[in-house]
């Protein structure tokens, strides 16, 4: 069973490229996406992934449209013209996590806490 033929041709290629280019700003996106490419070709995101399967041309386009995405994202939350939380979603698509590294070696010491009684001073586990 065949599948109807792709409408994928060099017309589409470039209509992809004016949109990573600097179309999405004409279409109203802040910044460029897969699902802003897909609303302006007329096609679905599922679309999008099997012409880059089969063509490396439109790959390079998806990829160059990820990373457009991603600095314009980060240049945009850098000074503060994106609202922070959007900015955290889009970049941890891009890989960025927020993390805390906590070192919890004690190198063998018994570490204790701190107790406080109800007059305020300070007491330890050790006391």
């Amino acid at each position: 069973m065949a599948g109807q033929p792709t409408k994928y041709n060099s017309e589409v290629q470039k209509r992809a490229e004016e949109y990573v280019n600097e179309g999405y700003i004409a279409c109203g996106d802040a910044v460029p996406s897969v699902a802003g490419l897909s609303c302006e070709l007329g096609v679905s995101r599922k679309t999008l992934y099997n012409w880059a399967e089969n063509s490396d041309q439109f790959l390079h386009t998806l990829d160059r449209l990820s990373s457009k995405q991603e600095r314009t994202a980060l240049t945009r939350g850098l000074t503060n013209d994106f609202n922070s939380t959007i900015v955290k979603l889009i970049l941890a698509n891009h890989g960025y996590s927020e993390k805390s590294n906590i070192d919890h070696t004690t190198k063998g010491e018994k570490l204790t806490m701190p107790k406080f009684v109800m007059d305020g001073s300070k007491k330890t586990d050790s006391e």
